[in-house]
């Protein structure tokens, strides 16, 4: 009994864990990676991007960015599809 109780305790919250990630907005630069690139698998919507993560800056294809180099993961440059909807991409 006790064991069932165990496994069905490790079941929760190994499905807990693998459940889509909160919709509200992430502020600041992006801490996980795997929490980001589940976001990234939906192919979000520039607005979806902007809305989940406010403080990333998102650099679509054929936009002027600087050459600068940041290392915290506060800019994206992305790879959209012919809809528009962000597949991919890098931070840089």
């Amino acid at each position: 009994m006790k064991f069932t109780r165990w496994l069905l305790l490790g079941l929760g919250l190994l499905l807990a864990a693998c459940q889509s990630p909160a919709a509200g907005p992430l502020p600041g630069k992006v801490e996980d990676l795997s929490a980001f690139a589940r976001f990234i698998a939906t192919q979000p919507s520039p607005e979806q991007f902007h809305a989940r993560y406010p403080d990333v800056l998102l650099v679509l294809p054929g936009q002027i960015a600087t050459k600068e180099l940041r290392l915290d993961r506060s800019r994206y440059f992305a790879e959209v599809d012919a809809a528009g909807r962000i597949t991919g991409g890098r931070f840089q």
